[in-house]
């Protein structure tokens, strides 16, 4: 049977996203490769006519769930009334809390690619832009330290809120830290 010249690209696409979703989801190290084809209908074989490794699969769908964030970010910046005040309502809400796959990619993954000792230069431009955006969004001349703050404390309150059992803890640890670093942004 012969495929059409672009089957191997929107082949090489879905893996992606497929990757990209059960990296951030689950993991990369309980991503296996063969579970990851097999839900796609492919081989475990065919991903080297993909991919060089793992490790590509990883950089590339780590820069696929990157671009799909900054898409929705730079939407949400130049729409929003108050941009800063709606993304750190949005990113610590309970619907990103319960939707890793779809979200961030820095609360799943981050702690998996430093432990690995092989940090991403992906991981790296995504704190970088996403700094930036904070800094862009507050006052004073302190911004790039607060900005430093608030991406810190709303990854590491995600991250916590997804590992607790009780959902009154995952609930307060996303609320407190969304009114408090909402209060300091708004200046309060």
């Amino acid at each position: 049977m012969r495929y059409s010249e672009d089957h191997k690209a929107k082949t090489h696409q879905r893996i992606i996203e497929e990757a990209a979703l059960r990296f951030r989801r689950d993991g990369v190290g309980a991503t296996g490769l063969q579970p990851l084809m097999k839900a796609l209908g492919l081989t475990h074989g065919g991903f080297y006519a993909h991919f060089k490794s793992k490790d590509d699969l990883v950089e590339t769908a780590l820069r696929h769930a990157v671009q799909e964030l900054s898409a929705s970010t730079e939407t949400l910046a130049k729409e929003a009334e108050e941009p800063l005040t709606r993304f750190i309502a949005g990113y610590l809400s309970s619907a990103h809390r319960a939707n890793p796959g779809a979200g961030c990619p820095l609360p799943t993954m981050s702690a998996e690619l430093g432990q690995r000792g092989e940090p991403s230069e992906t991981t790296d431009a995504l704190i970088r832009e996403r700094l930036a955006l904070l800094e862009e969004n507050l006052a004073g001349e302190d911004a790039a330290e607060q900005s430093v703050l608030l991406l810190s404390a709303m990854v590491g309150a995600l991250l916590l809120s997804r590992s607790v059992k009780d959902p009154e803890l995952s609930d307060r640890l996303l609320k407190t830290t969304r009114r408090l670093l909402i209060e300091q942004a708004q200046g309060r």
